[in-house]
């Protein structure tokens, strides 16, 4: 059983969730884990890198010397990659990287990765994460009213709310996702994980599972 202490926004305990670990997943098989993470790098890739063959450089296609009788090397056009300002031998393409594996393999890392986080002890509940308006300070204060500050932070709510998103947008190695956009990637990427009780409970596909302490 998993249980871990509820923290309001500025830093006061008040109350314990306790869920079992099988609410997430069964277990956490590190190679899909990779292979998740392996796939999202590639499809971040750009792909746009391009060099000219002798095919595409500009210059004529004459051949330079007539094959015999000069006693000298062979010689074809002006193209030739052995030759200053010739194409590349091989030459890049512009290529599109990305790929997708099966979408409950997708889905199963991302809860494999959450569960992690709660193994680690890097996973911290907070009861609400909600400001009238879109202020950075509001945000750095309850970082360090919770002790998150100094490393990578992936805070998590319920729903989209631009009003966090606009004020934790500009803090360095802070990201904020609403759950239904939460991915492995992201989890893995980030070293802490800030969840509001209401996200976890979407996750888990429960109501109320939150017990007053």
């Amino acid at each position: 059983m998993i249980s871990l202490p509820i923290r309001n926004m500025a830093g006061g305990e008040v109350g314990t969730y306790e869920f079992p670990p099988e609410d997430l997943a069964s277990g956490i098989n590190k190679q899909l884990l990779h292979d998740v993470v392996v796939m999202y790098e590639a499809n971040r890739r750009v792909g746009t890198v391009q060099t000219k063959s002798r095919g595409t450089v500009e210059g004529s296609t004459r051949k330079l010397l007539r094959q015999k009788g000069t006693g000298r090397a062979r010689a074809g056009n002006i193209r030739t990659p052995v030759r200053r300002g010739g194409g590349h031998a091989f030459a890049k393409v512009a290529r599109d990287w990305g790929y997708r594996l099966p979408k409950k393999a997708v889905r199963l890392a991302t809860r494999m990765a959450l569960l992690s986080k709660f193994e680690d002890d890097q996973a911290f509940l907070v009861d609400e994460l909600s400001f009238a308006a879109p202020k950075t300070r509001d945000v750095v204060a309850v970082i360090n009213s919770l002790g998150l500050g100094g490393a990578s932070l992936l805070v998590v709510t319920p729903d989209y709310d631009l009003n966090v998103w606009k004020s934790a947008r500009n803090i360095p190695d802070v990201k904020v996702s609403p759950v239904s956009d939460l991915n492995a990637y992201d989890l893995l990427r980030q070293r802490n994980l800030l969840i509001a009780v209401s996200a976890l409970d979407r996750v888990r596909g429960v109501e109320v599972a939150a017990v007053a302490g």
